[in-house]
């Protein structure tokens, strides 16, 4: 089964940046399609940035300009870079695999603890 360790969020100010890390258990992490997803208190959990087995990316309207995803076969870890955060960005960030390389794409792993990010002066 695969499995997910998040890493890299914390308390920062508006404006400010953080890189968010995702180690991935197993052999085959080229072949996975990736994203990372977030989830707000009391909302759903939402995709926020895809990175395909071609290292192709896709963003959500909302961070589009701001989140750069990106990978490393060789370390099996999955990046999110994160500049001109926002309050509104404040949640639970968390990557898995996606059954389909696109902004709809399911998720297909299980969920791991993912890491708090909170955006506030």
């Amino acid at each position: 089964q695969v499995q997910f360790v998040e890493s890299g969020g914390g308390l920062v100010q508006p404006g400010g940046s953080l890189r968010l890390s995702c180690a991935v258990s197993g052999s085959i992490f080229s072949m996975y399609n990736m994203g990372w997803y977030r989830q707000a208190p009391g909302k759903q959990r939402e995709l926020v940035a895809i990175i395909t087995v071609g290292a192709i990316t896709n963003y959500a309207d909302s961070v589009k300009g701001r989140f750069t995803i990106s990978r490393d076969n060789g370390k099996n870890t999955v990046y999110l870079q994160m500049n001109n955060l926002k309050p509104e960005d404040t949640a639970v960030y968390y990557c898995n695999v996606l059954q389909e390389p696109t902004m709809r794409g399911r998720p297909f792993g299980s969920w791991g603890q993912g890491t708090q990010v909170t955006v506030s002066s």
